[in-house]
C-alpha cells in the first residue's frame, strides 16, 4: 500500500522502501523496520503520527463500530448525507464508495492504517466533507485505526461473534468499548446491556431504554413508519425496509446525521424513505412466494431476523461458518428451532473443516428435529425451500448467512455462489 502525500511517497511495504520513500510502521510491520533500513530507508512515521502529515480538517470521519447493523446504518448515513446534498464517501464490507460511486470492490470491513488514509485522501481530492466508515472489531484490537480523528462514533450493539479470534465473548466486549472510550463525540445503543462508554459528548437513541432520541411508536405496513422524539420534540421517518432491528440502524442514520450535518431533523427525515437497504440485507428478492436474504450468521443476528416475522410459517436455510467460533453453532440451531416451522440446514463457508460436523453442531441445539431437513449442498437447500414457500402462501423464506457474499468458501478456494441468484433460478 503506498499513499502519495506533497509529492512524498508513504509506505508500509519494506520491500517497496528506497531512500525517498517513506515507511509507516504499524503493529502489523513493526517487525520489517530493520528490512526497511537495509532497502536504504532514511525516514520513518508511526502510523499514529499520519495524521500530522495529512491535513484532514476538511472531512470529518464518522465510524460505526457493532455485531450487527454496521453496514446497513454506514450506507443508511451514506445515503442521507448524499441525498441532502453533500459530499460523501463510504469505506466497508461492501466496498469503498466516493459521491455515488463505486471505486473498489469488496474489501476487509476496515483496511490497515495507511489504507484509510489513503481512501480518505481520495475522498478529500473529489471534495468529500463526509468519509463514513465500517470499524471491525480485528480493526480496534490490531490498532487499524489508530491516527484517525473520529467526528462520530457509533456503537450498534455488541452481541457474540468472532470468538475463534477473540479468546472469549468478555474479551470482544471490552476491544468494542475500548473504541467508545474517549471523549469524541459518541452515538451509542442504550438498549445495548453490555456497551461501557465515556459519557463525555455522549448521545444515545433507543427504544427501550431514555435515550437523547427515542422510538416512542412504530408500525410495520408496506415498510415501517416510526415516531421517535429528540428531548421533547417529536419527529417521524418512513423507510421500505423491515425489522425492528432496521428500526435501531434508521434512528441510528438520521441521529448522526443529526449530529454531524447542519441540516435540521424535518429534512433529514423526509430522505430516508429514499435508502431502501443493502444488497443482502433483509432484501426481498421475491414476494411470491416471499424469499428474503439476510447476512445474519450469529444467534442474535438470526434471533433479530426470525422474530420480525412470528406472523409467518418461516422456512429457514443457514448454515455455519467453518474455523470459527464453534460454540455459536447449536445456538444457532436452538434459535432457528425457537422461531421456525421448516428448518433446512446447509453448508455455508466450510473452509477447512468437514460440513457434514458443522451440520451436526448446529442440529444438536435443535431438539425436535420433525421438520427439519439437512442439505449439505446449498444451491439444493434453497431450491427446497423455495419449492416449500411455493407450497404455502402463509410462509416466507429466510435464506440467511451470507447475505450478498458472490462466493463460498471450500478449503482455501472461492467458488461462485450468490444467494440470490440461486432463488431467481428457481422462482
Amino acid at each position: 500500500m503506498q499513499l502519495t502525500i506533497n509529492n512524498k511517497i508513504y509506505t508500509d511495504n519494506s520491500q517497496e522502501v528506497d531512500e525517498s520513500k517513506i515507511f509507516v510502521i504499524s503493529k502489523q510491520n513493526e517487525k520489517f523496520v530493520e528490512s526497511a533500513k537495509q532497502n536504504g530507508c532514511k525516514e520513518f512515521v508511526e502510523a499514529k503520527d499520519l495524521k500530522n502529515h495529512l491535513d484532514m480538517s476538511s472531512i470529518k470521519v464518522i465510524g460505526i463500530t457493532g455485531t450487527n447493523g454496521k453496514t446497513t446504518t454506514a450506507a443508511a448515513i451514506y445515503s442521507i448525507l448524499l441525498d441532502l446534498g453533500y459530499k460523501v464517501a463510504l469505506q466497508g464490507t461492501r466496498g469503498f464508495f466516493i459521491n455515488d460511486e463505486k471505486m473498489e470492490d469488496y474489501t476487509l470491513t476496515t483496511p490497515v492504517q495507511l489504507g484509510n488514509f489513503a481512501h480518505i485522501k481520495k475522498a478529500m481530492d473529489k471534495a468529500c466533507e463526509y468519509f463514513v466508515m465500517e470499524v471491525s472489531s480485528h480493526a480496534i484490537e490490531q490498532k487499524r485505526i489508530e491516527g484517525l480523528e473520529f467526528e462520530l462514533k457509533i456503537h450498534t450493539n455488541i452481541t457474540r461473534d468472532h470468538l475463534d479470534y477473540h479468546k472469549s465473548i468478555e474479551e470482544y466486549i471490552n476491544v468494542k468499548n475500548s473504541f467508545l472510550s474517549d471523549e469524541t463525540k459518541k452515538l451509542i445503543n442504550k438498549d445495548d446491556p453490555v456497551v461501557k462508554f465515556n459519557p463525555k459528548n455522549g448521545y444515545s437513541y433507543g427504544m427501550e431504554n431514555p435515550s437523547t432520541y427515542n422510538v416512542s411508536a412504530y408500525s410495520f405496513k408496506n415498510g415501517m413508519n416510526v415516531m421517535f422524539s429528540k428531548i421533547e420534540d417529536m419527529y417521524s421517518f418512513s423507510s421500505p425496509m423491515m425489522g425492528i432491528f432496521n428500526i435501531y440502524n434508521l434512528l441510528a442514520a438520521v441521529a448522526a446525521v443529526d449530529i454531524v450535518s447542519e441540516k435540521n431533523l424535518e429534512e433529514i427525515c423526509e430522505v430516508v424513505d429514499n435508502f431502501a437497504g443493502v444488497s443482502g440485507r433483509m432484501e426481498t428478492i421475491s414476494e411470491e412466494p416471499f424469499v428474503i436474504v439476510d447476512f445474519a450468521h450469529t444467534p442474535d443476528g438470526m434471533k433479530e431476523v426470525l422474530q420480525s416475522f412470528n406472523h409467518k410459517d418461516i422456512i429457514v436455510v443457514f448454515g455455519a461458518g467453518g474455523d470459527r467460533d464453534q460454540e455459536k453453532r447449536p445456538l444457532m440451531g436452538q434459535v432457528a428451532s425457537n422461531f421456525a416451522k421448516t428448518i433446512i440446514v446447509t453448508s455455508d463457508n466450510p473452509r477447512f473443516e468437514d460440513p457434514d460436523l458443522i451440520i451436526e453442531d448446529i442440529c444438536k441445539g435443535i431438539k425436535n428435529k420433525d421438520n427439519l431437513i439437512i442439505e449439505i449442498n446449498r444451491k439444493e437447500a434453497i431450491r427446497k425451500a423455495i419449492d416449500l414457500g411455493k407450497e404455502n402462501p402463509n410462509s416466507v423464506v429466510l435464506i440467511l448467512g451470507k447475505g450478498d457474499e458472490p462466493y463460498q468458501i471450500i478449503y482455501d478456494k472461492k467458488f461462485p455462489l450468490v444467494d440470490k441468484e440461486e432463488v431467481l433460478k428457481h422462482i
